[in-house]
């Protein structure tokens, strides 16, 4: 599709880096003229790319991302790549703080017979999982492990989270992208950005399986040495696993 060079400049005036690609996106999702110039405007004022096109891609998939709804992060594929080592047919997986519903939708791609449940806080963010998710797994809504039906427990083979994990005062320094769009509760993990880890870290092995159960957490490289500490703290054996390419880390703790 050819793209105009009208939009490209005026997205590229406005800090888009990439600014071409971006234009051909929205020239591809738009239906009509007069929804490319409402997407252009949008994405201008500083709206995220995925909140104006409506979709994301991640891990392959294409899923869809509702305005004020977290966008997926693709150093968050280290994690699908991580949880996958550990799916088996019969498997049972639970993504915590789900947000689209991206990662365990990613994790369980393909693979026949798991059983897929999801969970986030955010009403808004539950109801775009429901979408995504569909008749592939359940989402829940509710506070971490709260949300989960309680015969869950014990039988969870692998247990994966993305959980807010930007210290609270750092939030400040965010890209306005995410800082303005995207919901706080999805962004802000407490004074050093681990509140959230160590709750589902103390909370997991009530819920995996105690015979190889796997618990698997993203979060910053500086904070890798704390979260495994919490990891072993709730009686798990932890390791970490970090990915330069992606600017990624795992924390695993194995039962």
């Amino acid at each position: 599709m050819v793209v105009d060079d009208g939009v490209v400049a005026r997205l590229r005036a406005a800090g888009c880096v990439f600014a071409e690609d971006e234009a051909r996106l929205i020239r591809e999702t738009a239906s009509t003229p007069a929804e490319v110039e409402r997407m252009v405007e949008r994405r201008v004022a500083g709206e995220p790319l995925e909140h104006v096109l409506g979709w994301a891609e991640f891990a392959g998939l294409r899923v869809e991302v509702d305005p004020g709804v977290f966008v997926p992060r693709h150093r968050s594929e280290l994690l699908v790549t991580t949880a996958r080592q550990h799916v088996r047919r019969g498997s049972v997986l639970v993504d915590l703080c789900c947000g689209t519903g991206a990662l365990g939708l990613a994790a369980t791609r393909g693979l026949d017979g798991v059983e897929l449940h999801a969970a986030d806080l955010d009403p808004a963010t539950v109801a775009c999982a429901r979408r995504n998710i569909g008749p592939a797994g359940h989402v829940h809504q509710g506070d971490l492990f709260d949300a989960l039906p309680p015969d869950l427990a014990g039988t969870v083979d692998v247990l994966l989270a993305s959980p807010p994990y930007v210290p609270t005062a750092a939030i400040a320094f965010m890209p306005p992208e995410a800082r303005d769009h995207e919901p706080r509760i999805a962004l802000d993990g407490g004074g050093d950005g681990l509140d959230l880890v160590r709750r589902i870290a103390a909370g997991a092995p009530h819920w995996l399986r105690d015979d190889g159960g796997v618990l698997l957490l993203e979060l910053s490289a500086a904070q890798a040495t704390a979260a495994a500490d919490a990891v072993e703290q709730a009686g798990l054996t932890a390791s970490t696993t970090h990915d330069d390419e992606w600017d990624a880390t795992v924390v695993t703790g194995l039962a």
